[in-house]
């Protein structure tokens, strides 16, 4: 059966879901996180001013662990028990940074490719232009990396990625490709290269991709995505 695609306003996990030590950490972890003091700060951290330091470490620690643990396990089967003790974390903790598991899936997922604005780009050159952009996106940020893992492994992920490129990549393109009404289509064959030179170059490590380099993947995709861009319907 397809997993249910979660997002931050779903309920609290229910303890079958969860597991005990989620479910016992549930309740008091809504409230903390709506009553917290600010935006990025657990209760009580604002006064001490290590605790900034110390608590961006502790997220950055729990969503590698979610990224991980999501793209092991899919994301009905992970619980917060599970990612806190990848974290070596109290599982209270990841409740009360994220609320419940829906809530850590959004955060673990969240996105932005900063796709660049072909209209100022040479229409000759906005194939290259965007695979370069996105080798040095996936380079510099490991949550394009981890949802990659997770897109290929379960329905909520992979329904993520759908989401991004729907919302992120498809306005980019209308603004070049011949007829606005393919943006769909053409951004669906790009992302078969682009997202599959990420698949092989970045998960699952065949040589001959991960040797490549950069002006070397730019050369050899950019033509076909030029083609995708701004070539006629054949």
């Amino acid at each position: 059966m397809a997993e249910h695609a979660p997002s931050a306003a779903d309920p609290a996990p229910a303890a079958s879901d969860a597991g005990p030590d989620d479910a016992a950490s549930a309740a008091p972890a809504a409230s903390a996180v709506v009553a917290g003091p600010a935006a990025g700060a657990a209760p009580g951290e604002a006064a001490d001013p290590a605790r900034p330091r110390r608590s961006a470490a502790t997220r950055a620690a729990i969503l590698a662990a979610a990224r991980d643990r999501f793209a092991a396990d899919g994301y009905e089967r992970a619980t917060i028990r599970a990612i806190a003790r990848d974290a070596d974390i109290d599982p209270s903790m990841v409740m009360r940074y994220y609320g419940n598991k829906a809530g850590l899936f959004a955060a673990a997922s969240e996105i932005e490719v900063h796709a660049p604005d072909l209209a100022h780009v040479p229409r000759d050159e906005a194939g290259a232009r965007l695979v370069r952009h996105f080798l040095e996106r996936w380079e510099c940020d490991e949550t394009l990396t981890g949802m990659m893992r997770v897109g290929v492994t379960n329905e909520a992920g992979a329904q993520r990625m759908r989401g991004v490129f729907a919302e992120q990549i498809k306005p980019v393109l209308a603004a070049v490709c011949p007829v606005p009404e393919e943006a769909p289509t053409r951004a669906a064959l790009i992302a078969s290269q682009i997202l599959g030179m990420a698949l092989c170059r970045y998960v699952l490590h065949i040589p001959p991709a991960v040797d490549l380099g950069h002006d070397e993947v730019v050369a050899w995709l950019a033509p076909t995505v030029q083609r995708y861009l701004t070539a006629e319907h054949p």
